[in-house]
């Protein structure tokens, strides 16, 4: 039997598998840089559906010691933690021509769309547990408020000191804070603003170089992915947050569906067979949890209120 070639094969020959590799290793590319949580947080490779990995939570001391004497020693704390990939799908009604493309040119051509779908969803989920299959409590909003650590924007006079404040609740807990997130709206509030010698506090990207508030890096979420309700802004040690992708991107195509989920211009549903459209379904499986409940910190908006 010839070896499968995506350059050659139709794509209406080949309905339903796994994107082709290369292919495949670009979503994930994509979804990796463009995915605000993925930007901050550590990777851990995953080669199973649940992960067990140990991080050190609390690290040994040192003792002083007189000549002669035998040198102490501490244990420092390991805690175990367990990661589950969960599936996360997109379907994408697309037009029947494509079936004409041959496998690698159609996700060539898809390629940008379903990497969007994907990290949306995903920075969703890891950020504020919106629509969230992970455990309960386990976003970064969801520890920052657990632990207490948010502002309100404007509590203090400058935003600097909001900011300088958010970053004080998360080394209260002995933590580095190491990046921010936050939506490119918000960019010019940021942009606005100086520090107590009257220098700007965020440098916006310029010749490759990424931006950076209070000389951390800021990772941007894009604004579907944005709980502006939550919060306008999040920092905090991402050492606690990891996430991990396991194995490759598969997909399965439909003539005949009806599409409960995407409405047209009158609000109905979206039949493929009516409109000889198809729709492909694409999944991947992902993880993610964070380890610590003070190591975040969330700028909170002024609460709207009701007349």
């Amino acid at each position: 039997m010839p070896t499968f070639n995506p350059d050659n094969v139709l794509l209406q020959d080949a309905k339903n598998g796994e994107i082709p590799t290369e292919e495949s290793t670009l979503v994930l590319k994509d979804v990796m840089q463009s995915s605000a949580t993925m930007q901050l947080a550590q990777y851990e490779e995953m080669t199973k559906p649940k992960k067990h990995f140990t991080y050190l939570a609390d690290g040994p001391g040192a003792y002083w010691v007189g000549e002669g004497e035998r040198i102490q020693t501490s244990k420092a704390t390991w805690l175990d933690a367990e990661m589950e990939a969960k599936k996360l799908g997109v379907i994408l009604p697309v037009s029947k021509e494509f079936l004409n493309y041959s496998v690698s040119d159609f996700f060539q051509q898809m390629r940008p769309h379903i990497a969007e779908a994907f990290y949306t969803k995903f920075d969703q989920a890891a950020l504020f547990g919106n629509d969230a299959p992970y455990v309960a409590g386990n976003s970064v909003m969801e520890r920052a408020t657990s632990a207490g650590n948010t502002i309100e924007h404007g509590t203090n006079a400058t935003l600097y000191q909001d900011l300088a404040g958010l970053l004080g609740l998360v080394e209260d807990g002995d933590n580095d804070p190491n990046g921010f997130t936050t939506t490119r709206k918000f960019k010019q509030a940021l942009r606005n603003e100086v520090d107590a010698q009257n220098r700007p506090i965020f440098n916006d990207e310029t010749s490759g170089v990424p931006s950076s508030l209070l000389g951390e890096a800021v990772g941007y979420v894009n604004k579907k992915s944005w709980d502006y309700d939550q919060a306008k802004l999040l920092t905090g040690d991402w050492s606690f947050a990891r996430y991990g992708i396991l194995q490759g991107i598969q997909y399965s195509i439909s003539e005949d569906a009806t599409l409960t989920t995407i409405q047209d211009e009158l609000g109905n549903p979206i039949n493929l067979f009516e409109r000889d459209m198809f729709a492909l379904r694409a999944t991947m499986h992902v993880g993610f949890m964070t380890l610590k409940d003070d190591a975040f910190a969330a700028l909170t908006p002024v609460p709207t209120t009701t007349a």
